[in-house]
């Protein structure tokens, strides 16, 4: 069995700010940096990583730097897979705003329709491309990994895991900032089991938003 530790970034300006982000967006706020400094403090005391896989966005790499400064560690492998849903052209835009210009979109995907936002991806989309990541990991054989991503990945993974049918990921929490979500997976993704979801790497965890 792998185990996947995943780790959601910590609290991001665009966060702060309550907007869209998706596969654009900021480096992390002045919190969003205390919170990656704790989670990394946490993440030593639960033991070794055969191996790390990121998302390539800024707010995942400055969260992971303080843990990769704190020990020697394996090489970084940076997959694009691990990206935040696309939101197409809401990223940037704060959630008022894009509720205000587009409410009928807002209301359709807050009633569990799988609409893509702004031009972007469908969370099936997602589902499909952080599945096909998750079996690259297991079919690898590592033991223990850590791998930083985003709210929505996490998600889509957490429902796989459980199971869920298309469009389960929606009933899920959205994770909240530096939380840790652990799944084990056999090679062949016939076994999959959910050890823990949105734990949080510290007090104050910050924000649970959309991406």
């Amino acid at each position: 069995m792998t185990e996947l530790v995943l780790l959601r970034h910590g609290e991001s300006l665009w966060n702060a700010e309550d907007r869209y982000q998706g596969q654009q967006g900021t480096g992390l706020s002045p919190l969003g940096h205390h919170q990656a400094k704790l989670a990394a403090e946490y993440l030593l005391t639960t033991g070794p990583f055969d191996q790390i896989v990121a998302s390539d966005l800024q707010r995942v790499g400055e969260t992971l730097q303080p843990y990769l400064d704190s020990q020697d560690q394996p090489q970084v492998r940076i997959d694009k897979r691990w990206r935040e849903i696309d939101v197409g052209t809401w990223g940037g835009r704060t959630f008022a705003d894009v509720l205000a210009e587009e409410p009928e979109v807002v209301k359709a995907f807050a009633r569990g329709e799988d609409v893509a936002r702004g031009g972007g991806e469908t969370f099936a989309q997602l589902r499909e491309r952080v599945w096909d990541a998750i079996r690259d990991i297991a079919e690898a054989g590592a033991h223990r990994v850590l791998v930083v991503t985003h709210g929505g990945p996490i998600r889509v993974a957490t429902a796989s895991t459980l199971r869920l049918p298309p469009g389960g990921e929606v009933s899920l929490d959205p994770p909240v900032n530096c939380s840790l979500t652990t799944v084990q997976v056999d090679d062949l993704l016939a076994v999959t089991t959910l050890t823990a979801y949105n734990a949080p790497t510290s007090t104050g965890a910050g924000s649970g938003d959309a991406p």
